[in-house]
């Protein structure tokens, strides 16, 4: 398994990124009224807040096939690396635009969660994408 990365760092660093992903996927998607609830947020967001959280199902099931099924491993994978680390960008800008600039529908359990995660995640598939270089773009 670790022979697919390389190195225990980039495996290690890969599980944490789709933990971290799938956390929030079975929130947004599972424990939907407890995220809504803790954010101060209208049982009225339930569907679009599912919507997003299937992004995220849909992210972490790729990245389990990639790293523990596909026979190839993470040969040629480099799509999937990029869009992941342009989700985490977009997710950053804006939810930093909607935190900092806009404010639209801000409460005060509104927390800068909505910030520092994305910019871990952010980090973290750089880190990926640079590490994994000679895997990925094979």
């Amino acid at each position: 398994m670790i022979d697919k990365f390389g190195s225990v760092f980039y495996y290690i660093i890969f599980i944490a990124h789709f933990l971290i992903v799938g956390s929030y996927a079975f929130q947004l998607v599972f424990d939907t009224k407890k995220f809504l609830k803790g954010r101060g947020v209208d049982k009225t967001a339930t569907l679009i807040t599912r919507f997003a959280g299937s992004f995220m199902v849909a992210i972490v099931i790729m990245a389990i096939y990639i790293a523990f099924i596909r026979s190839g491993g993470l040969e040629a994978t480099w799509a999937f690396f990029n869009l992941v680390f342009i989700i985490n960008v977009s997710i950053l800008v804006v939810n930093f635009y909607s935190l900092k600039i806009d404010k639209t529908g801000l409460t005060k359990k509104t927390k800068n969660d909505g910030i520092y995660a994305p910019l871990i995640l952010v980090i973290i598939s750089a880190i990926l994408i640079y590490g994994l270089a000679d895997k990925i773009y094979v």
